[in-house]
């Protein structure tokens, strides 16, 4: 049986659905706050209980801070600890893995997430440059 989504929770859904990229709490608060009449507890309640319905993800970025969006098919990073830019991966290397999990399991999977941490290509020439001399 399926619980109604609160108020709040269409609200948060209809921003990601806009917005269409991750946005983390705060900025959700800011971006509803004035409109919407929201808490920022009460927006971390919404977020978690849209996470475990399976039709929100979260991802965490280096620095800790989280990111949330729609959940949306194969969406893997390489992130850069230096800079922070993070870079799109177009394929996926686990479905296999994930379709094996679900089916040994019988794990229900609403989303999977994949990133790479470490230096891009232009923190590493600064870095090199900055041994060299």
């Amino acid at each position: 049986m399926k619980t109604e989504r609160t108020r709040s929770q269409e609200r948060i859904l209809k921003l990601l659905k806009t917005l269409n990229r991750a946005i983390s709490a705060q900025d959700i608060y800011i971006e509803l706050r004035t409109s919407q009449n929201i808490g920022l507890a009460t927006i971390y309640r919404a977020l978690e209980a849209l996470k475990l319905e399976g039709v929100v993800q979260v991802r965490t970025l280096a620095s800790g801070e989280s990111l949330y969006s729609l959940v949306q098919q194969d969406k893997h990073h390489l992130t850069c600890l230096q800079c922070g830019q993070s870079i799109l991966i177009d394929e996926c290397p686990v479905h296999e893995l994930e379709t094996q999990l679900h089916n040994f399991h019988k794990f229900k999977i609403f989303y999977h997430t994949l990133e790479f941490f470490g230096l891009c290509h232009q923190c590493q020439l600064i870095q090199a440059d900055q041994k060299s001399t």
